[in-house]
């Protein structure tokens, strides 16, 4: 649910833009809608950023690349080996994108420490995942999460792009066509919708919904159904009590700081493992073993 005390437009163009935190973008893409632009996006909004492109299923470079490296999926720790290579030092101050076309041809057991190794502060990592295409398990992994569901833990940002409902009037109908591979007119329109999920320091999540241009690069905010029927609810107490039952606008914007232990797993240096940091107002007695925060 998005919040009113966020800007959503304002965090969008900050992420495109480099200027929000974010190690590992991930773009949800399915038959009836590509996420191609959204990497295209963020070398549009960086044009002095170095765009390394890594092919697992694209033949021609791609005009706004840097660097074009085809991928070898049997031999994960060398592509990633060669990649760092394409990297700009840490002391220098470009920013580095590196856009995986399909995250779907890398093995579900070197996928976390494929991403891990190659994000870093200075890089940012989009890639694509495409939400129609089976997964191969493995029997030995059958326990293990599948690639989607690892991709999204470990993802601060996550684009799911889809087709408008308008295009598309009756979204059963079309999910049934597309089972059977007939394609309908219009899709891979070039104006879609964007559904946004960015993860702060908290772990928190906010969600925004967005109508999309790639031809232009503009993006419209559009509110979806659960924050409407939200807003009805805020009003739904009023004359009914002779007390107030509603939050502020600051009530809000205060519960909207309130920071939970930051996700040191979002670092990539440490498994998920939650640091608690420790301020002046705890009651805390340093004779006490059983007290010791760290």
């Amino acid at each position: 649910m998005a919040s009113s005390s966020h800007n959503p437009s304002i965090l969008l163009r900050r992420i495109l833009t480099l200027k929000e935190p974010t190690a590992f973008v991930l773009c949800l893409d399915r038959l009836e809608q590509s996420a191609n632009a959204i990497g295209q996006e963020f070398a549009r909004n960086n044009s002095d950023a170095v765009v390394i492109y890594v092919s697992f299923e694209t033949l021609n470079k791609p005009a706004y690349v840097t660097h074009f490296l085809e991928a070898n999926v049997h031999n994960m720790s060398k592509l990633a080996s060669n990649l760092i290579t394409y990297l700009p030092a840490q002391r220098d101050d470009r920013k580095s994108i590196v856009v995986l076309d399909a995250l779907n041809y890398v093995p579900n057991e070197h996928l976390s420490t494929f991403i891990t190794s190659i994000a870093s502060v200075p890089t940012v990592v989009v890639g694509t995942f495409h939400r129609d295409m089976p997964e191969l398990r493995s029997p030995a992994l059958e326990n293990y999460p599948s690639s989607l569901t690892l991709l999204q833990f470990i993802a601060t940002t996550i684009f799911d792009c889809r087709s408008l409902p308008q295009q598309h009037a009756n979204a059963e109908e079309l999910e049934s066509e597309l089972g059977c591979f007939s394609i309908p007119k219009g899709l891979n329109d070039p104006v879609f919708k964007i559904v946004l999920t960015h993860r702060r320091k908290s772990g928190r999540a906010l969600t925004y919904q967005f109508r999309y241009n790639s031809d232009k690069g503009d993006y419209q905010y559009t509110q979806s159904r659960e924050e409407e029927e939200t807003a009805e609810q805020e009003n739904m107490f009023e004359g009914l009590t002779t007390f107030n039952l509603n939050t502020s606008s600051r009530q809000k914007q205060a519960k909207e700081q309130i920071e939970l232990p930051f996700l040191e797993a979002q670092r990539f240096n440490t498994g998920g493992a939650i640091v608690y940091e420790f301020e002046k107002d705890d009651d805390y007695e340093e004779e006490d073993p059983y007290e010791d925060p760290f």
